[in-house]
Order: structure tokens, then sequence, then C-alpha cells
């Protein structure tokens, strides 16, 4: 029997392959252990089938929670309901959860990688295949949960780092609706923070509506502009604020669309543009311009008919370059764009 692509991987990472390792490795990858769209029994605990994206759906209930959250999440509770009887045989498991999650929304960029950086944090010690399988599995599963509080926490951080940048009296811009920039926001109104925020529509999906409505709720001064107002009213704004889809690793990032020319907008002016992001979404990518992402699209609107014969962009988010960027507000600290790449390396070692 021929050794799957995935221990063929694990071998020349590790460098010695025992005849017990094949035997496992054989075991396991002919194991009926399935997460995706087949099921695993729930250890004989309750009777029933556990599903990772049924799991994952059901953290994605809870409106605050990050869809790479609830993925750390639903990737936790496999590891609690497997029924591996070897290390090598959950991390096939773990690693087909991961995969079917990744492909539930193959444009997602922070939950890839958060689905990466949960499999890098919790399964990075191989002396865990040498321990009593019992006890290793524990410690998978307090590392698993400790990934998801941090996780978890990361956008209370980033606000708290954040509070020393919004000053009393100062005008804040931001793009269409971020969690972690509410929170940024809503933090500065509870600290009793004067300050006012212009916030753009958002379009295609509008967003910015939103986050307009959230801060009104707060009593905070909010200006709503349609998104090609931006630089008729830069000259009022003292910073920007924006989140991310994703944070790559030249130090830029991913956002929806209208993020760049903002940036490029802001830096013309010489006003701050900073970026709100969990370290989750730290991913392994390196665009070299616009095009090189994968397509993330989503209907457009116009509110009139359009002909056929008619092109129309749909493309969701643009990429801004490093150097439109002042600072990145994470919960590893504060970064400046040029060492965003060192602390990729240690994430994902």
């Amino acid at each position: 029997m021929s050794m799957s692509a995935y221990y063929q991987t694990r071998a020349a990472h590790h460098g010695v392959v025992t005849s017990d390792w094949l035997a496992q490795s054989q075991e396991a990858a002919t194991r009926a252990v399935v997460t995706g769209g087949q099921e695993i029994v729930d250890g004989g605990k309750s009777g029933r089938a556990f599903s990772v994206i049924d799991e994952f759906n059901n953290w994605r209930k809870q409106p605050d929670l990050a869809e790479a959250v609830a993925a750390i999440r639903a990737l936790a509770a496999v590891i609690r309901n497997s029924e591996a009887k070897t290390m090598m045989e959950l991390e096939i498991e773990l690693k087909k959860a991961s995969d079917s999650l990744k492909s539930w929304d193959t444009t997602s960029i922070s939950l890839t990688a958060g689905c990466d950086l949960f499999m890098r944090y919790v399964t990075r010690t191989s002396a865990l295949e040498y321990e009593d399988f019992n006890s290793a599995r524990s410690r998978l599963i307090e590392r698993a949960e400790k990934f998801g509080e941090i996780s978890y926490k990361a956008r209370k951080i980033i606000a708290m780092l954040s509070q020393d940048f919004i000053f009393d009296g100062c005008t804040i811009l931001v793009h269409g609706f971020s969690r972690v920039v509410m929170e940024v926001l809503k933090m500065a109104a509870q600290n009793k923070k004067l300050f006012r925020v212009l916030c753009t529509e958002g379009r295609p999906d509008r967003s910015g509506l939103r986050l307009a409505n959230e801060l009104a709720k707060l009593d905070v001064p909010v200006k709503l502009l349609i998104d090609s107002a931006v630089a008729y009213t830069m000259d009022e704004v003292d910073m920007v604020f924006v989140g991310a889809d994703g944070v790559v690793e030249s130090g830029g990032i991913i956002n929806m669309m209208g993020t760049y020319q903002i940036a490029l907008v802001a830096h013309s002016m010489n006003k701050p543009v900073y970026v709100a992001a969990e370290s989750y979404k730290f991913a392994r990518l390196y665009p070299l311009d616009q095009k090189d992402m994968g397509p993330a699209l989503r209907p457009i609107d116009f509110g009139v008919p359009i002909p056929s014969k008619v092109e129309v962009e749909t493309s969701a988010r643009d990429y801004t370059p490093p150097q439109y960027l002042t600072l990145l507000f994470t919960d590893l600290g504060v970064l400046t764009p040029s060492v965003v790449s060192d602390e990729l390396i240690q994430l994902y070692l």
C-alpha cells in the first residue's frame, strides 16, 4: 500500500520513517474518518454524528464572531470528538477538517489563514508523536482552546492598543463595516473621547450604512459619505482607520474595494492610514498587483437595467501596498508594515 501525499510530506519534514510510523500512516490513510460532507461519531458520548461544517455554522450564528474564529472553534471540536487512536490519525483527521472548512469559502483569506495558523499552533511539536496518546490528545485540546481564546480576545486587545492614537477633537475616516474598527471606535466612545467619524457608504454591499447606524447608537457624531467623496473631504480628516480581509507578506493589506484609493488620497495629503487586523488574518500571500489575487465577486445593483453588452466590474476587494499604510494595530502589538514579514515567519514556524 502506498503512503498518502500528506504523509509523504510529513516524512520529508521529519526525515526518518520507521516501520511502525509507516504502518500507522497506512492505517490512518485507510481509516474511514471524514469530517466535511461525511460524519464522525461523537466518541459514543452522545450517540449523534459530528460534522465540522455543522459545528462551524453553529458558531457562525453568533453575530460578533468572525468566520475565522468560528472555524478555529470548530477545529477544536474535531479534536474533542475524534475517535482517533494515534496522533497520526488525529492529524490527518484535523487536516481533512481544515480542508473542508477552507473549501467552504475559497475566497475568504481570513478563513484560510485562520485554519492554517490553527494547524501550525496545535500540531507544531513533533515530539507529541512519541508521548502517550491520551496525554498528547489532552495537550492538543488545551492548545486548541487556548488558540481559540487568543483569537476571540484579539479584537479587545487591538482596541486597547489603538486608544492612544485617537485624540479629542479628531476626525476619523472609516471605510465600510469592520468589526475590529467598530470595537476601536466603541472603546474610544466608552472612554469619553470626543471625536467624529466620516463613514463611506461602502459599495457594493453598502456596509458603511451599518457602521454609521451602530455609531449613531453610541451618540458618536457621524457623517455618511458616498465613496467618491473621499478626496473631497480628506482635508477634514485627521486619520484613516480601516480593517482588513487579509494582511500579506509585503505588509500590505487586502480589503474591501475602495481601500486602495482611500489610502492613495490619504498618502498624498499626508494623513496617517491605520489598519486594525487580528493576527489570524496574516496570510502567506504576496500579491504584486491588483489582478494577482483570487477573485471575490459580488453582484452589483446599479438601480437601473444594464445592457448586456456593457461589462461590469464585480471584484469586491483590492490590494493596498505597504508604502501607503502607516501602522497596523494587531493583537501581536503595533507594527509597521515593514516588520509584518518577520511576524508571519514567527507565526508559521
